[in-house]
């Protein structure tokens, strides 16, 4: 009895240690739990916010781009697209087994794939191989940490012979292909490996196939849709593909905006100048990860909303009209005899009174590297980006620059017979005139009147095989006149890179002549637009504009959002000649039109639409070699301007001259007052002609102009 007595007491003291065991186990486990929890607690919740928290920016489509009655010229086009975005817990194996399963089921274009891309395969792709391009001795120094892990992949890759990357298959480059898109991005940021000729086929297999193929999406890419094929092209500008992303030179400052390394942006003239308007605000999705990093859900934050879109102060129907003119000229005269080096035309049409531009185009023909064809191309750009001698077209500045300095009046008369200084030739008119005013002058285009002009303005006097003394600041007093028109200064158009003409450096006395005649500075299509119109509207120089309205994103296309920005006229300066000079030079610009033996007489006769202006011919070269310019500035309604223009035709023939600029020229009136009523029907038609759709300019909006011009 006592022995069993004794066995339980045993049994229990075991028990009591197994009781204090748990308890001390227990109470171990909730300290641990309450550091974690109380003492820990915010230190482990930023932690797994930090691993939950993945914001993936989507892009959006940029803002559409409408002409001045609302009708779409750049939209955007809709096309497939397979992206992979790269998480942080990816390496070089998982993106490797992806881009394997992935060109299963797509094409990719492997002409950008380098040498250096297959070496790097090669080498992660047949380690074996790789390992025996090192030999004993060099692993020896490498374990003896005397070569670094970069040396030893540098000698593998010097050692990869061309038979080594001749066992790469064609499949395999496609494979490389892949990867080479999925290692160009960064963390967290989409990559689009296949935006281009993605098949339905390829899209479906892809779409069914993502649960193993992590990182990659279908979705939707958005490239521009020029509607009217080559119209304007080269003013629009470009933006960059998604694999181009970010210009270097630009990309601290898109980057301090909030853009992507990869995102698209506007890289020339419109689409880079109206960049902040037309982007959009991207859309945003959340990946939840777990702490291991993969992939447990995903939620949308903001949808966004794609770009503002921008109404173009252009016709486009006007614009395409006049670029029609400009290529059958272009090609009939290209057909006649010594027009061996016409290859361009150009012509900008402008309200005088606003500084609308209505059309700006321009054509070049370009040969086919392949073809050896001519090919039309556009070069609406050119207007902006080349200047030329204009020849007597600039007549009208010269006169009123000689009737501000007090050098000729409006009841001089001077007599139109050739002029000659010592040692030079006969200086002279088409024909001689005998004594005529400044209105005739410009009528019948006098070369000797505005020669006589300026030499008055410099103070000198002629004698017949005398010396010429002019005093070399004429050529400035001059240029600060003709800078009152726009001439030799930019424009102030709303678009990056204008240019402004030659300025002629020398100051030889015989060159101040050439000058008052349009022969020695040179200027821009442009700059030619901007001059008619401050002649035409009474002399106010008004800033050319190509954008006229900035609207919210449209939802209807056949009915115009509301409007956020909406451009004024600006006036840049008041010529300071009198109301009474323009009225004389306005007068003669008419005789150059209406009246026989004007010079554009016999192309403007009997139109209703009472035309006025200047023809020029100007001498220039071509490779050394001498050509001449054909120029026409003109407006309409004479008593009303309500349309300026310039037309602008370099090289136009050697030694027949020939009408090209004035058939251009008449071309473009007619149809500008064709179709001028067409429009303001359009615009009528959607409810659009009192403008009450109208918001107040947004303040922000405004801002954000301010900046741009």
């Amino acid at each position: 009895m006592k022995k069993k007595k004794k066995k339980k007491t045993h049994l229990t003291g075991r028990l009591n240690v197994l009781f204090l065991v748990v308890f001390l186990l227990f109470s171990t486990l909730i300290l641990r739990l309450g550091i974690v929890q109380i003492v820990n607690g915010k230190t482990y919740e930023k932690q797994v916010e930090k691993t939950e928290d993945k914001t993936i920016d989507n892009p959006v489509p940029r803002g559409e781009i409408f002409d001045r009655y609302n009708r779409v010229m750049v939209d955007n086009q809709p096309l497939n697209a397979i992206t992979y975005t790269r998480y942080s817990n990816t390496t070089q194996e998982d993106r490797l087994r992806v881009a394997r399963k992935l060109a299963q089921y797509i094409d990719k274009d492997t002409s950008k794939v380098t040498e250096r891309d297959q070496k790097d395969y090669w080498l992660q792709t047949r380690p074996k191989q790789a390992k025996q391009k090192i030999t004993k001795k060099e692993w020896a120094l490498f374990s003896d940490s005397k070569l670094t892990d970069k040396q030893i992949y540098d000698k593998q890759l010097e050692r990869i012979t061309e038979k080594d990357l001749q066992s790469i298959s064609k499949q395999e480059l496609e494979v490389i292909a892949i990867k080479r898109e999925m290692d160009s991005g960064y963390t967290q940021t989409t990559q689009t490996i296949k935006n281009e000729g993605v098949t339905p086929k390829e899209y479906a297999l892809v779409s069914e196939h993502l649960a193993e193929l992590p990182g990659i999406d279908t979705t939707t890419y958005w490239d521009r849709d020029y509607v009217f094929n080559d119209t304007l092209r080269t003013l629009f500008g470009n933006i960059s593909s998604t694999n181009e992303g970010i210009p270097l030179d630009s990309l601290d400052y898109y980057l301090s905006k909030g853009y992507s390394r990869n995102e698209q942006v506007g890289t020339s003239y419109i689409e880079k100048q109206y960049e902040s308007i037309l982007r959009g605000e991207k859309s945003q999705t959340k990946d939840i990860e777990d702490r291991a990093g993969n992939i447990v859900d995903q939620v949308t934050i903001d949808k966004g909303q794609r770009g503002k879109d921008i109404s173009l102060t252009i016709d486009v129907a006007l614009q395409t009209a006049v670029e029609q003119s400009i290529e059958k000229e272009l090609r009939e005269t290209k057909a006649k005899p010594t027009t061996q080096y016409l290859d361009r035309a150009f012509i900008v049409m402008m309200d005088p009174r606003t500084g609308e531009v209505l059309t700006m185009a321009g054509k070049r023909l370009v040969k086919n590297p392949d073809t050896g064809q001519m090919e039309m191309k556009d070069f609406a750009l050119g207007n902006m980006t080349s200047a030329y001698a204009m020849g007597s077209a600039v007549k009208g500045a010269t006169v009123l620059a000689g009737l501000d300095s007090g050098a000729i009046t409006p009841s001089t008369l001077l007599v139109d017979a050739p002029i000659k200084f010592k040692g030079t030739k006969e200086k002279k008119s088409t024909h001689n005139m005998g004594p005529i005013n400044l209105q005739r002058a410009l009528k019948e285009s006098s070369n000797v009147f505005m020669f006589k002009t300026i030499m008055r303005m410099a103070g000198a006097e002629y004698k017949y095989n005398g010396s010429l003394n002019i005093r070399p600041s004429i050529f400035e007093e001059m240029r600060q006149y003709y800078s009152q028109f726009g001439l030799g200064v930019k424009t102030g158009i709303d678009l990056p890179q204008e240019m402004t003409g030659y300025k002629g450096k020398s100051h030889t006395p015989g060159l101040a002549l050439d000058f008052a005649i349009g022969q020695y500075d040179t200027y821009t299509p442009l700059e030619m637009a901007q001059y008619i119109s401050t002649i035409a509207n009474g002399g106010y120089r008004m800033k050319p504009q190509i954008v006229k309205e900035i609207r919210e994103p449209t939802i209807n296309k056949n009915e115009p959002s509301n409007v956020l920005y909406h451009a004024e006229p600006t006036i840049l300066n008041r010529i300071t000649m009198k109301e009474s000079y323009i009225k004389q030079v306005q007068e003669g610009m008419k005789k150059v039109y209406q009246e026989p033996h004007g010079t554009a007489y016999n192309y403007f006769r009997g139109v209703s639409y009472d035309p006025a202006g200047k023809t020029g011919t100007a001498q220039a070269f071509y490779n050394g070699k001498p050509t001449y310019n054909s120029t026409l500035v003109g407006f309409a309604p004479y008593n009303n301007p309500e349309v300026a223009f310039a037309v602008v035709v370099p090289n136009a023939y050697t030694t027949s001259p020939n009408g090209i600029s004035r058939e251009i020229g008449r071309d473009a009136l007619d149809a500008y007052f064709k179709l001028k009523e067409q429009g303001e029907k359009e615009l009528e038609e959607q409810g659009q002609a009192n403008q009450n759709s109208v918001k107040t300019s947004s303040k922000s909006i405004e801002s954000e102009v301010s900046k741009i011009q």
